[in-house]
């Protein structure tokens, strides 16, 4: 709650007042066979340890996606989003403390997560490009070894630790 102003509108700026520029080119540019918008995103439906303003950010993301799924589609035009697992990106080496999330994925994803490997989040990102997807708008795709389908310890006590909770 204590970062300053600049830092969350930066961070806004970037997830999501980014992926409404590309939405605004693709409408200028749109080829008649329409295009496709595919953006990476993180599960924002829970509030994860050391994420902290991202999580707002990557809701607001969300919304957007669904608002230019909506806009854009007359043209033809495809907006989805791909919730990737914690990958090590040079945009994870800003958020202190990355590494409870790859613990936590590691301890309950059921499917093994390598978060040195984004080729499973990139071939994601390359069907929803692909006409393979041409009917899918508006999506977030997981693709995070299936943790996002799992009941966590911290859906049940979001704050504190299991000792904290009995």
């Amino acid at each position: 709650m204590d970062a300053p102003a600049g830092d969350v509108e930066s961070a806004m700026r970037t997830s999501v007042w980014s992926y409404a520029a590309f939405g605004r080119m693709l409408r200028r540019l749109a080829p008649p066979s329409g295009a496709s918008l595919v953006g990476l995103d993180f599960d924002s439906a829970r509030a994860w340890p050391v994420y902290n303003w991202m999580g707002p950010c990557k809701a607001a993301l969300r919304s957007l996606n669904g608002y230019l799924a909506r806009d854009l589609g007359g043209l033809g035009v495809r907006a989805n989003l791909v919730a990737a697992g914690p990958l090590r990106t040079r945009a994870a080496s800003g958020i202190p403390g990355f590494e409870v999330l790859v613990d936590r994925w590691d301890r309950q994803a059921p499917l093994a997560w390598d978060p040195a490997d984004g080729s499973a989040v990139a071939d994601a990102a390359c069907f929803l490009l692909s006409d393979l997807a041409r009917a899918i708008t508006g999506e977030v795709l997981h693709v995070d070894g299936g943790m996002h389908a799992m009941a966590t310890y911290l859906d049940q006590h979001p704050t504190g630790t299991p000792a904290e909770h009995g």
